[in-house]
């Protein structure tokens, strides 16, 4: 039993540099795509006279 809670958190999948660089360009491309959706939305209230 002791052998097998050893063993454990080494099975656990360790990420490696280039897995935490693809998600942080994953967030980053993410965030960018809401920037530009709201700066559509933006671009549309003003189109109409909207003011927010």
């Amino acid at each position: 039993m002791s052998a097998l809670l050893v063993a454990l958190p080494g099975c656990q999948k360790q990420e490696g540099p280039a897995q935490q660089a693809g998600k942080k360009a994953d967030k980053a491309v993410e965030q960018a795509g809401q920037q530009v959706e709201k700066a559509g939305e933006s671009i549309q209230d003003a189109a109409k006279g909207d003011k927010k």
